[in-house]
C-alpha cells in the first residue's frame, strides 16, 4: 500500500502563495501518476492538477491554470502544489492522490491511494 500525507496548507491572503508537499510512503513503486484535489464545503469533490511519473506531463483545471504549478520530485518522493494568485474560491481540503498506473487522469475514481487533505483559506 502506499500512504500519502499533505502538508503546507494554511490561511493565505488574496494575491498571497502557499506550497502545498505531498509525501509517498510505502510501496511507493506503486504511486505513479499523482493529482491534486479540493473539496469546498457543500461541494463535490473537484480536480485541480495532475502529472505523470516522469513529470514531463501536467495537466489543470481552468479554474486554477496559469496560477497553480504541480511538480515533482522522484526521488523523494515528494509531490507538490504551488499556489500563486489564490482567491477565495479556492478555499477548500485539498487531497493529494496517486494512481498505479503512469498516465494521470482528472477523474477522482482513477485514483487509487488518498491522503487526509489540508485545508487551504484565502481571505480577501
Amino acid at each position: 500500500q502506499v500512504q500519502l500525507v499533505e502538508s503546507g496548507g494554511g490561511l493565505v491572503q488574496t494575491g498571497g502563495s502557499l506550497r502545498l508537499s505531498c509525501a509517498a510512503s510505502g510501496r511507493t513503486t506503486l504511486s505513479n501518476a499523482m493529482g491534486w484535489f479540493r473539496q469546498a464545503p457543500g461541494k463535490e469533490r473537484e480536480f485541480v492538477a495532475a502529472i505523470s511519473k516522469s513529470g514531463g506531463s501536467t495537466y489543470y483545471a481552468d479554474s486554477v491554470k496559469g496560477r497553480f504549478t504541480i511538480s515533482r520530485n522522484n526521488a523523494r518522493p515528494t509531490v507538490y502544489l504551488q499556489t500563486s494568485s489564490p482567491k477565495p474560491g479556492d478555499t477548500a481540503v485539498y487531497y493529494c492522490a496517486s494512481r498505479e498506473t503512469i498516465v494521470p487522469v482528472t477523474a477522482a475514481t482513477g485514483y487509487d491511494y488518498w491522503g487526509q487533505g489540508t485545508q487551504i483559506t484565502v481571505s480577501s
